[in-house]
């Protein structure tokens, strides 16, 4: 079975992206994942508690996201073709 690279990429960034913009909202609002929230904040510039903040670290994340994704099912796909040859 081969796996189509791009929209597990996008499947992924996705996935990504919304938990990321969540967790911005929960940490605003609600005052939890806090730490993890201080975490990813080292890594996208601009991630902060809050709308806007949750908008830029959804789009790093979803950056990130997409790549690593593509990269998995990319890696997949290669494995699987020297497995059936």
């Amino acid at each position: 079975m081969k796996l189509d690279t791009l929209k597990f990429g996008l499947a992924g960034g996705i996935i990504s992206a919304l938990f990321v913009f969540v967790l911005a909202l929960g940490s605003a609002f609600a005052g939890w994942g806090t730490g993890l929230l201080d975490s990813l904040s080292s890594m996208y510039i601009g991630y902060k508690a809050g709308f806007m903040g949750g908008v830029i670290g959804g789009i790093w994340a979803f950056v990130e996201g997409f790549v690593t994704f593509y990269l998995i099912a990319w890696v997949y796909d290669k494995l699987q073709k020297e497995k059936s040859a």
